[in-house]
């Protein structure tokens, strides 16, 4: 079992532990609801329920791993394994978004050919109520302590808890048409449970993109890279620098800079300047913030900051 020090990793892993014990509790409730109540889309809600089991046991598995400190064979720490969290929750949110989408096509099809399906009863409904209620809840609460602690893993989770909801309103609206509405209005169910799957699709590539971007080390966001310029320029010694490198590891950002002092200064006078411009950084960014500062001579000649 991982040792977890890191108050931030404790809270990942408490509010994806409330998730996932949610989920347990609604997928049994609903898919017997579907079962009984004679409901193929409140099995299929059932179904995609259970498939937040596996994305909860990612996030608790792989941000407990993140919270780790430094080791010999992760010399910038266990970061990544967040970052590979989030990308394995959005692909499953895909995954689901279109499994919906193809099952509420087929019906459509099968609709649009003559074939009459049976009617559910009152219990599909209350099911799928329940689980609206329940999983807004969950949503609301996860992605409010994903913010918190910023952590992208526990966000993308959220919203995989919100995709659940809004698979249950489709399913519900269908339910509660085919209800009430009679024969010729069960198409309500397919219809809207289309229309939720192109959101959930939407919302997991919003969560993929950056997730990508992170994993192949692309660079930190102009604004932020101005930022440690405007830090870098605000030391009067540094008279330029170069070779300005930026990354993200998890939640730390990595800095790799190359910094022209005066070529006369002493190598203490040197080690000083390269110190004070990191703790600027680390003041900026945190106290886990990478940085790596390497000092050179500064001539007069072709000497340009350049990033």
């Amino acid at each position: 079992m991982l040792k977890v020090k890191d108050e931030r990793t404790k809270s990942a892993i408490k509010i994806t532990w409330v998730g996932f014990l949610a989920n347990v509790a609604l997928s049994v409730f609903k898919l017997i609801a579907g079962i009984v109540g004679n409901s193929t889309a409140m099995v299929a809600d059932a179904i995609h329920s259970i498939s937040d089991f596996i994305t909860d046991l990612i996030v608790i598995v792989f941000v407990g791993v993140s919270g780790k400190e430094r080791d010999s064979d992760h010399k910038y720490g266990h970061g990544k394994f967040e970052t590979f969290a989030s990308f394995l929750v959005s692909v499953a949110l895909i995954v689901v978004g279109f499994f919906i989408f193809w099952n509420g096509l087929m019906k459509i099809i099968d609709i649009a050919k003559g074939n009459i399906i049976e009617p559910p009863t009152l219990i599909a409904l209350i099911a799928a109520i329940v689980s609206i209620i329940t999983k807004e809840a969950i949503y609301q609460y996860t992605v409010k302590t994903g913010k918190k602690i910023n952590n992208n893993a526990v966000i993308a989770n959220a919203w995989h808890h919100r995709s659940d909801a809004l698979s249950s309103l489709g399913t519900g609206i269908g339910i509660g048409g085919a209800m009430f509405l009679g024969p010729q209005a069960r198409i309500l169910d397919p219809i809207a449970g289309i229309i939720v799957s192109f959101f959930i699709i939407q919302v997991a590539f919003k969560i993929l993109l950056p997730s990508v971007n992170e994993l192949l080390e692309r660079s930190l966001p102009k604004d932020i890279e101005k930022e440690i310029i405007d830090t870098i320029n605000s030391i009067p010694q540094i008279r330029a620098f170069h070779n300005l490198k930026t990354r993200k590891v998890g939640n730390t950002y990595v800095i790799d800079v190359h910094i022209k002092l005066d070529k006369e200064i002493s190598f203490t006078l040197s080690h000083d300047i390269a110190t004070q411009l990191e703790n600027k950084l680390r003041e900026n960014y945190g106290s886990q913030t990478i940085i790596s500062v390497h000092t050179e001579p500064y001539y007069e000649r072709a000497n340009e900051s350049t990033v």
